[in-house]
């Protein structure tokens, strides 16, 4: 380990510790303002008594590599998450074995644990928002590969702070090859010399829509061969049906606050021009049966007219139309729509959908009926889900992708999905929709 390898992961460390010092402090004034009728009154611990919980915390974190592996944001956050709830379970469960859970108060620890849920990922983030700005802190790091791959991790490495590294070909610490467009032999050659030379070296497979993370290898020591088992995660019963449940809680826990909503966009839409309130258009859901999608209606009721009238005066919409599928400026949206669409508002009522069971939270957009055929060869994917109401696609870029690469985007979610994969999504799209990232 380098220096600088060392200095920063004890400093993460330290923040570390002393962040969940201050959630004990904090978790026991929540704890004590929580004292009531119903719940006793809370016999305060000394954070020595305290201490071997957050000793647990630490070796947990430790085993998931937080403090001597550069993670991307989300994925340490998974793993933050994990040892926590395992710290959270064995706390109790050793406090039930030593017979002292009477003297800790479990609302107490649950408290902590929840805060910490939260509060830890946070301040991780904001420490390594200032500790990478030191240029000294970041890792250099060797890109071997095509031209495209090795620009595509230099752009990677600008844009994802959080990793702590840059590009560099003279002074790394670690080396990724990109195997794509690389002969066995050439492959070979660059593993047995940069492993050598280098610990931290890493290998990026040709297949790339494929997240192996969620893989299982398999080894065969006799012949020294490994096999990657991979699956569509998304054909696998007991994930649809995980998905399907977690779609309805989500829904039902959002459902008084889109009423809430509803009434305000509904005054809206009446106050500024007339027709109805939603917006009802078969769409294509799963197994290619159509479904009436809703939407708030964000155009005019003569929207043809105004659009063939704009259209002549315009012919360059008509091929921009023809790569996007949307059009760059569309005289049939109203003034509220336009505002409905930037914050994507507009697709709220789609949660009516989701009860009836036509769609998801996250998933594939609901295509339009003639869009069938353009949806090629991977419509025999995106037709087997639910669409979504957000999706990878709206997250990565929306209208500055072509169809083809919103397709693309959305076969890579269905063979990959896992459950906090949709999380991650729905939190991005809260971003999205607050910057009006790419809305129209």
């Amino acid at each position: 380990m380098t220096h600088r390898n060392f200095f920063n992961h004890t400093a993460l460390l330290i923040v570390d510790i002393v962040a969940l010092i201050s959630l004990f402090y904090a978790s026991g004034l929540i704890r004590v303002a929580l004292s009531g009728e119903d719940i006793p009154l809370f016999n305060s611990i000394s954070l020595a008594d305290f201490v071997f919980i957050i000793f647990i915390i630490l070796f947990f974190m430790h085993s998931e590599k937080i403090y001597t592996f550069r993670y991307d944001f989300w994925q340490e956050s998974k793993k933050i998450l994990k040892s926590l709830f395992l710290s959270y379970l064995m706390a109790l469960t050793l406090l039930a074995l030593m017979k002292t859970n009477l003297y800790y108060s479990r609302l107490f620890i649950t408290i902590y644990f929840a805060l910490a849920m939260v509060w830890i990922p946070i301040i991780k983030r904001i420490a390594k928002r200032i500790l990478y700005t030191f240029n000294g802190l970041n890792n250099g790091v060797l890109v071997l590969g095509e031209v495209e791959q090795v620009e595509l991790f230099k752009k990677e490495f600008q844009a994802n702070f959080y990793l702590g590294q840059h590009y560099s070909s003279t002074a790394y610490d670690s080396v990724i090859i990109v195997s794509k467009g690389m002969s066995k032999e050439v492959l070979d050659g660059l593993i047995a010399r940069y492993l050598n030379q280098k610990g931290g070296l890493y290998l990026v497979p040709y297949v790339t829509d494929i997240n192996f993370v969620h893989s299982n290898i398999m080894e065969y020591s006799n012949i020294r061969y490994n096999s990657i088992h991979i699956e569509n995660r998304l054909l696998i019963r007991r994930n649809l049906w995980i998905k399907d449940i977690s779609d309805k809680l989500v829904t039902f826990m959002i459902l008084p606050f889109f009423l809430l909503l509803h009434g305000f966009i509904t005054l809206a839409i009446k106050l500024d021009s007339k027709g109805a309130i939603f917006f009802k258009q078969p769409r294509l859901g799963k197994g290619n049966h159509d479904f009436l999608c809703y939407k708030y209606r964000t155009m005019f009721e003569n929207s043809e007219h105004l659009l063939q009238a704009y259209l002549k005066e315009h012919p360059e919409e008509v091929s921009h139309y023809q790569i996007y599928h949307k059009y760059k400026n569309d005289p049939r949206i109203t003034k509220v729509g336009h505002v409905l669409r930037a914050t994507s508002l507009d697709e709220l009522p789609q949660i009516l959908n989701i009860l009836k069971g036509e769609m998801s939270l996250v998933g594939p957009r609901p295509y339009m009926l003639n869009e069938s055929a353009k949806l090629a060869n991977h419509q025999e994917f995106i037709l087997k889900v639910k669409p979504g109401i957000t999706g990878l696609w709206q997250v990565s870029g929306r209208n500055n992708l072509t169809f083809k690469e919103r397709n693309e985007l959305e076969v890579w979610y269905i063979k990959n999905w896992f459950l906090w994969d949709d999380f991650v999504i729905l939190i991005k799209t809260i971003k999205v929709v607050l910057m009006k990232i790419g809305a129209k």
